[in-house]
C-alpha cells in the first residue's frame, strides 16, 4: 500500500491534543488539588526557586506573554479577548516584550506598511528566541505566505481556543486553527460575547456587533480575512453591554467592518440594534457607533437621525467617502456614487445640528486622473471634514485593483500630500471657543499633561488632570482650539457627574470572571 503523502499543507491542524489527553481546563482544575511536599532548606534563595518554576519551563500557565495589536477597533477587541483568557488560564500578560516567553502577534491586513510591521515584528521575536503565535486578518487571509512557514496560527473566528494554541506552542508545536464559526451549517459572528476580556481601558468597551460585510471592494483585503457578514443577536449585545456597565464602563464602541449592514443576515437593522441598547445605557455614560458604509445608511436615515439624537449617545458617525470620482468608485466596486454620499451627509447635518461626520479618502486608487483628484480635493473643501484619514493607495496581494495598471509612486504621494494640505487649512473648532459643554473623561493624553475628554459630538476635549474627573461628565469653558481638538476649563460651580454605574475594574484586570 503506497504511504500517505505528507507534502500537502493543511490549513487547520486541530488534533494534535488526542480524545483521550487531558484538555488544558482539565489540568487547569487538577492543579488546584495538587500538593506539593514539602522540603526543608535553609535558605530563603532555595525557597524563592521553589516557588517560582524558571520562566523557560514548558509547564503551560506560567509564563508571560505580551500581545501586540495593529489595525482597527474590531482587531483591537479581539486582542483584548485573547488577553482575558490567557489571562484567567493564569498567565501573565506583561508589557514588556523583552521580558515575556511568548509573543501574540494580532495583525492587520489593510495596509503593507502594516503588514510590514507585522513582518518584522515576527523577525524579531525569533531572532530573540520567543515562541510566538500570530493572529488577525495577514494569517488568516494568506496563511501559506512564507514568512508565516511552521509558526503557530489563530484565526479571526477561533480566538476562544487562544489558550490552546499558546499552550501547544509553549510545548514545541506548531499549531493552525483557521477554521469559521458555524450553527447548523449557518457562520457566526465569531466567539463568544462574554469570553473573558482585558480591556486596554477599563473606562472603554468595544463591541463588535457583526463580522465580515456584503461588500466586495476591488482593494479590500480585510474581507478574504473576515468574510461575508455575520452578525451577533441583539440579545447577545445588548447583556454584553449591560455587563460592561456592571464593571464600570461608561463608554461603548459599536464596532465591525460595516455596522451599517448589521443585520442583514438574520433579519434585523442597525437601528433596531441601537434603540436596545439605547434602553440599557445608564446616564452619564455614552454610545459611540462605528463605521458605516453610505449604501446601507441610506434607508435608515430618519431612524438614524433620531438615534444620533439621543442624549446618551454621540453626534458621531464615520462615513467612508474614499473618493469624489463616480468613476473611480465604480472601479472600486463600492456601490454608491458621490451624490448618495451627500444625501447622508446632508440629511444627517441637517437633521443632527452639530454631527461630526468622519470620512475616509483613498489617494492614487489605480486610474485615478488629475481631474478625479480635484473632485475630491473639492469635496474636502466644501465640507470641511473635522476628522479625515488620508491614505495612500497600496496594492494587497489577491486584490483585483492590484492587477490594474498602477499610478505612479510619485503621483499618489503628491496627491496623499496635497489633499492633506487642504485638510490643515481649516480649523473646525475654533468658532467653539468661549462655549460651556459637558464632557465624558476617559484616559490620559499621550504626553501625560491632560485628560481626554469627549463632547457631545464625540470632538476630543483636553482638560487638567485630576483623578476625580475620570470617568465622569465634567462641564467645561472652551478657552483654545487646535486643529484636533480643543482644551477646556472646569467650571468651578458645576457639579462632576458621576454616571450611574459600578467602580471600574482596574487596569490589567479580567472582565467578564464569575466572583
Amino acid at each position: 500500500m503506497p504511504s500517505a503523502s505528507c507534502d500537502a499543507l493543511l490549513d487547520d491542524i486541530e488534533d494534535i491534543v488526542s480524545q483521550e489527553d487531558s484538555k488544558p481546563q482539565d489540568r487547569h482544575f487538577s492543579r488546584k488539588h495538587v500538593v506539593p511536599k514539602a522540603r526543608r532548606r535553609n535558605t530563603q534563595k532555595y525557597l524563592q526557586e521553589e516557588n517560582c518554576p524558571p520562566s523557560d519551563s514548558t509547564i503551560p500557565g506560567i509564563q508571560k506573554i505580551w500581545i501586540r495589536t495593529w489595525g482597527c477597533s474590531h482587531n483591537n477587541s479581539d486582542g483584548e479577548y485573547m488577553a482575558g483568557q490567557l489571562a484567567a488560564y493564569g498567565y501573565t500578560i506583561t508589557e514588556n516584550a523583552s521580558d515575556a516567553d511568548l509573543w501574540l502577534l494580532n495583525s492587520c491586513t489593510v495596509k503593507n506598511p502594516a503588514e510590514d510591521h507585522f513582518r518584522n515584528s515576527i523577525k524579531k521575536a525569533q531572532e530573540e528566541n520567543k515562541k510566538v503565535v500570530l493572529a488577525g486578518c495577514v494569517p488568516q487571509a494568506q496563511p501559506r505566505q512564507d514568512y508565516l512557514k511552521g509558526l503557530s496560527i489563530i484565526g479571526v473566528q477561533q480566538i476562544d481556543r487562544v489558550v490552546e494554541v499558546v499552550e501547544e506552542t509553549i510545548k514545541g508545536h506548531s499549531v493552525r486553527l483557521l477554521g469559521q464559526k458555524k450553527d447548523n451549517g449557518k457562520r457566526l459572528g465569531g466567539a463568544r460575547l462574554d469570553l473573558p476580556k482585558i480591556r486596554k481601558n477599563p473606562l472603554i468597551e468595544i463591541i463588535s456587533i457583526n463580522t465580515g460585510c456584503l461588500n466586495a471592494c476591488t482593494y479590500c483585503k480585510t474581507k478574504h480575512a473576515r468574510g461575508n457578514l455575520a452578525s451577533y443577536p441583539i440579545d447577545e449585545l445588548v447583556d454584553r453591554a449591560k455587563q460592561s456597565f456592571q464593571e464600570g464602563v461608561c463608554e461603548i464602541w459599536l464596532t465591525s467592518e460595516d455596522t451599517g449592514a448589521y443585520g442583514r443576515d438574520i433579519g434585523t437593522n442597525l437601528p433596531t440594534l441601537l434603540w436596545k441598547l439605547v434602553e440599557v445605557i445608564p446616564e452619564g455614560a455614552m454610545l459611540r457607533v462605528g463605521m458605516t458604509n453610505p449604501p446601507y445608511i441610506l434607508e435608515h436615515l430618519e431612524e438614524m437621525a433620531k438615534i444620533l439624537n439621543h442624549p446618551r449617545v454621540y453626534a458621531f458617525l464615520h462615513i467612508p467617502v474614499q473618493s469624489a470620482s463616480d468613476s473611480v468608485l465604480m472601479e472600486m466596486r463600492r456601490e454608491y456614487c458621490v451624490a448618495d454620499f451627500k444625501r447622508v451627509v446632508d440629511f444627517l447635518k441637517e437633521k443632527v445640528p452639530g454631527i461630526t461626520i468622519a470620512t475616509d479618502i483613498i489617494c492614487g486608487f489605480p486610474g485615478e486622473t488629475d481631474q478625479d483628484f480635484q473632485e475630491t480635493v473639492k469635496l474636502v473643501e466644501e465640507y470641511k471634514f473635522p476628522s479625515l484619514f488620508i491614505n495612500q493607495f497600496y496594492p494587497r496581494p489577491g486584490t483585483p485593483a492590484a492587477k490594474i495598471e498602477q499610478v505612479p509612486a510619485q503621483v499618489k504621494k503628491q496627491r496623499t500630500k496635497d489633499l492633506s494640505r487642504v485638510f490643515h487649512s481649516y480649523n473646525p473648532y475654533d468658532h467653539k471657543i468661549g462655549e460651556r459643554q459637558q464632557v465624558l473623561v476617559t484616559e490620559e493624553s499621550f504626553d501625560s499633561k491632560f485628560y481626554v475628554a469627549h463632547n457631545r459630538f464625540y470632538e476630543q476635549v483636553l482638560i487638567p488632570k485630576n483623578s476625580s474627573f475620570m470617568g465622569k461628565m465634567v462641564e467645561v469653558d472652551i478657552y483654545e482650539a487646535g486643529k484636533h481638538f480643543m482644551k477646556g476649563q472646569p467650571v468651578s460651580a458645576a457639579r462632576v457627574y458621576t454616571p450611574s454605574i459600578s467602580k471600574p475594574l482596574a487596569k490589567g484586570e479580567v472582565s467578564g470572571l464569575t466572583k
